[in-house]
């Protein structure tokens, strides 16, 4: 039986819904990027909720960035509407889309609404192992027809009119994210202060990164980006040379960077959300200031 891809004729209109959050969305390009290498003719768009737009503008990959609304996709008019997203809202705005093939991973709720039903992950790839959210993404790519082959670092980019973000206009920079979606992934401040105070007296300057919801009184001493536009943020990690975070999705823009990352888990699961395909060094949120320097040595950072 043929493969939906193979479906599809030339130059067909595909929306990809990925509603949220942050490290999700971080983690679908390169699913995104397999999918466009293997049909350069296809007019591929993305659903994503405004808060996260940023991380998917500027991708060649893509021809259009959706507002997570039924509207817009319908005038999309996708021949192929993919729901990587999974959730309510996005089953039915699938269903909904018009689309001649709309489908989502056979295992979530509310299967009865796609016509093409994907397997799961570890049956695509021929794996028994836990899979990274990177690869679960790419499998779906998989089935619907793109021939299996090795799933790229996450990817993104930023406009060359974009100003550089370092507020100290000086290189090299520490990334550091020093607060996580629970307190059960959240490394201590006093840990991260002993780390900045290191890179500091090495001559790498620590910039601390939060939302505006959060708390960075605390690293009031070193430059900090509370609240800042998710595109500043892209730009900054863009140009930096190490981060430093907890398990969140700033950690994840770094990677797809390239840029050499320390992380420190809590309760998620390394296996599933570490760092995709960069030099990383991954510790759990019960380290030692001295464990997460090694780490960085590691890495090769001089500090």
């Amino acid at each position: 039986m043929a493969s939906v891809l193979e479906d599809l004729p030339r130059g067909s209109r595909v929306a990809i819904l990925r509603l949220r959050s942050l490290g999700d969305c971080v983690l679908t390009t390169p699913a995104l990027h397999l999918l466009k290498r293997a049909r350069p003719d296809l007019r591929i768009a993305v659903m994503v909720e405004d808060r996260f737009r940023a991380i998917f503008e500027n991708n060649p990959d893509l021809e259009a960035i959706l507002p997570a609304a039924l509207r817009p996709l319908r005038s999309w008019r996708p021949r192929l509407c993919l729901n990587l997203h999974g959730g309510s809202r996005s089953a039915w705005l699938t269903a909904l889309s018009g689309a001649q093939w709309r489908a989502g991973y056979a295992h979530f709720r509310h299967r009865f609404l796609y016509n093409a039903r994907i397997p799961r992950a570890q049956q695509i790839l021929g794996v028994e192992r836990t899979v990274h959210t990177a690869e679960h993404a790419a499998s779906a790519i998989f089935w619907l027809g793109v021939t299996l082959a090795e799933i790229p670092r996450a990817a993104l980019f930023t406009a060359p009119s974009e100003p550089r973000a370092s507020a100290s206009g000086r290189a090299p920079v520490a990334v550091i994210h020093p607060v996580a979606a629970t307190p059960a992934k959240t490394w201590r401040p006093d840990g991260f202060l002993a780390v900045a105070a290191h890179l500091k007296h090495a001559g790498i300057d620590p910039v601390f990164i939060g939302a505006a919801s959060d708390d960075l009184s605390a690293f009031a001493a070193y430059t900090t980006l509370r609240g800042a536009p998710l595109s500043e943020i892209k730009h900054l990690l863009s140009t930096a040379s190490l981060f430093v975070g907890n398990d969140s999705g700033p950690a994840h823009m770094a990677a797809a960077f390239g840029v050499p990352v320390v992380v420190l888990f809590g309760e998620s699961n390394p296996a599933i959300w570490g760092p995709w395909r960069t030099a990383s060094e991954v510790l759990t949120t019960e380290a030692e200031p001295a464990q997460v320097l090694d780490a960085v040595a590691r890495l090769g950072v001089q500090a």
